[in-house]
């Protein structure tokens, strides 16, 4: 059976020119206190690098063995909910948990103290990535570690030691419950109530709707802890376990991704703990959350097509018409070769984003944690650090999520087109990796909620900070230093564009945001694909295609931004038309 990490030469690739080793050294406090470490940790950085790479082979293995195979009979029967208002697992992805929790693969980030693996965030993106591939609905489960991860971040030493070792063994699964009939997007209109009964424990009751694998044993609830306070700064976060006071009323019936149970919960006096501090738990813990949950749907969206891609590349091999295989037509080939090229443009920033992610994390770790005691200089200087991260991870983490889960919609869709009728048919997996990648622009927040978070930085001088080393970047490849500066020409039309956009009206900056956030992206992705062609000629075609491809894109939707153009809201009524009778 192949092996999905083993098999993927872009992440090999990837694998090979991040600074791993770098990473490995901090997430591991630089190796101190041996003594007091499991026998299973490692002890150097080359040990850990291998570490990593076993476990990625493994969890390549577990999927391409187990998962994908399952994956068919999954979609077409779903979970099942049962009278007393819990859910069955498909006994498909019951297994999948089972492989997964016998290969110890349910604890990736959290530390050895609690029986998981301490690997950093990027690893287990790639582990995501790879989950993804070969079902898109399981993600949705393996990739709510998430949870474990808030919990050891923010709840009190009792919950930790008592709920994280469980997480490790794969006994529990969790689930994120955030979400309410009138509180989709808006999080600061949630409801749902958090009092103290008469013996102090916390009791919550209430609604919530679309929570992903809400029959989970472990609920990360947030709440309305303070009654007096409506927005935000009213909202707590709460754990509690499964239980009769928490029944699930329905199952959605959805679009795709039918592995994943996507439930309507009831909360009836349901005990809970508080995590933190009260009203910190939408501005602090579920805004921490978050950002880790999109970073792991660009990382689902990125394995959704790669598999996608994968078929329409065979297809389009295999398939005769007209005296020979279909990838010798040029408009084939095109689309194919596109659709490749848009797999590498997320991945490199995926993959990006989560090693700036890791960065942060680590250099606060040190602050805050490590044993070596620090210089005052040295402390100094990873407090601005933190604050530099801080702000770049703020802009890159919806930059890939949107980028990615959009990719992941059109790469998809190209697929069915590449496949044509057969595409169209369940004979293929096509139509199921569109349907599952279909929610990927939605959940964890709307492509243009993502743009809105994004475009903030992009307008903010953040962009630049972090575009600095690559313009400074000198390569020795004449062709790489001549698409350098195609790029740092093109920037020049990005800038005036944001100085534009900041002499308009606020709501300006709104209209214009995607037209930024795109032309931002071309910036960020064309860097990063000349930093790998540097040692790969084949990443040299792909760095040349793609600058070329998007730079006329990028002067196009400037020239649209310095247009000034407001019709969209100043002539709505007309534009948009009448609205419809409902009938």
């Amino acid at each position: 059976m192949a092996n999905f990490f083993l098999d993927n030469e872009d992440i090999q690739f990837l694998l090979q020119h991040i600074d791993v080793r770098e990473l490995a050294r901090i997430q591991e406090d630089d190796f101190l206190d041996l003594a007091s470490r499991p026998d299973y940790a490692p002890r150097d950085v080359e040990e850990a690098v291998d570490n990593y790479r076993r476990v990625l082979e493994i969890i390549g293995q577990v999927a391409g063995d187990t998962i994908a195979p399952n994956a068919e009979d999954v979609d077409a029967e779903g979970n099942t909910l049962n009278e007393d208002g819990t859910v069955t697992y498909h006994p498909k992805v019951a297994e999948n948990l089972k492989r997964l929790a016998q290969a110890d693969l349910m604890g990736f980030t959290l530390p050895y103290k609690y029986g998981g693996l301490n690997c950093p965030n990027l690893i287990y993106t790639v582990a995501t990535e790879i989950v993804s591939r070969a079902d898109g609905s399981l993600m949705n489960l393996f990739g709510l570690q998430g949870i474990a991860e808030t919990v050891n971040a923010f709840a009190n030493d009792e919950i930790k030691d008592e709920v994280l070792p469980r997480f490790a063994r794969g006994e529990v699964t969790g689930a994120m419950v955030l979400t309410e009939p009138d509180a989709g997007s808006d999080l600061q209109s949630v409801r749902l109530k958090a009092e103290l009964d008469e013996n102090g424990v916390w009791r919550l009751n209430g609604v919530k709707r679309f929570i992903t694998n809400g029959c989970g044993e472990i609920l990360l609830t947030l709440a309305r802890s303070e009654p007096h306070i409506s927005d935000g700064r009213g909202l707590s976060l709460f754990i509690s376990e499964r239980s009769e006071h928490v029944k699930v009323r329905h199952l959605e019936k959805k679009l795709g991704i039918h592995g994943s149970p996507t439930c309507e919960l009831v909360y009836t006096n349901a005990p809970a703990r508080l995590v933190g501090e009260r009203q910190r738990g939408l501005i602090t813990y579920v805004l921490a959350l978050m950002n880790g949950a999109r970073v792991g749907i660009a990382a689902q969206s990125l394995g959704i097509a790669e598999a996608a891609y994968r078929l329409a590349r065979i297809y389009a091999h295999t398939r005769h018409q007209f005296g020979g295989p279909i990838e010798k037509l040029p408009a084939v080939a095109e689309l194919v070769t596109d659709m490749n090229i848009d797999v590498q443009a997320a991945r490199a920033l995926t993959y990006e984003t989560a090693k700036i992610c890791d960065r942060e994390n680590n250099n606060l770790r040190v602050l805050e944690l490590s044993k070596r005691p620090l210089e005052a200089e040295e402390a100094k200087q990873r407090k601005k650090l933190s604050r530099e991260l801080k702000r770049i991870n703020g802009m890159m983490t919806p930059l890939s999520k949107y980028y990615a889960s959009e990719m992941c919609v059109r790469v998809t869709h190209n697929t069915i087109q590449v496949l044509g009728g057969s595409g169209y048919m369940r004979d293929y997996p096509a139509e199921r990796y569109l349907r599952d990648a279909r929610i990927t622009t939605i959940y964890e927040g709307t492509s243009q909620l993502q743009v809105v978070a994004a475009c903030r930085g992009v307008a903010s001088g953040v962009l630049d900070s972090y575009l600095a080393e690559h313009e400074a970047k000198e390569y020795a490849d004449p062709q790489l230093a001549q698409l350098k500066q195609k790029l740092v020409a093109a920037k020049q039309h990005l800038a005036e564009a944001i100085q534009f956009v900041k002499q308009q009206s606020p709501t300006y900056l709104d209209l214009a945001g995607q037209r930024l956030v795109d032309c931002a992206l071309i910036q960020i992705i064309g860097h990063l694909f000349l930093r790998q062609a540097e040692t790969c000629d084949r990443k040299k075609a792909v760095a040349r295609r793609y600058i070329d491809r998007e730079l006329p894109v990028l002067r196009m939707k400037c020239d649209q931004i310095r247009s000034g153009d407001t019709s969209p809201l100043s002539d709505y009524q007309t534009l948009a038309g009448p609205v419809p009778s409902v009938r």
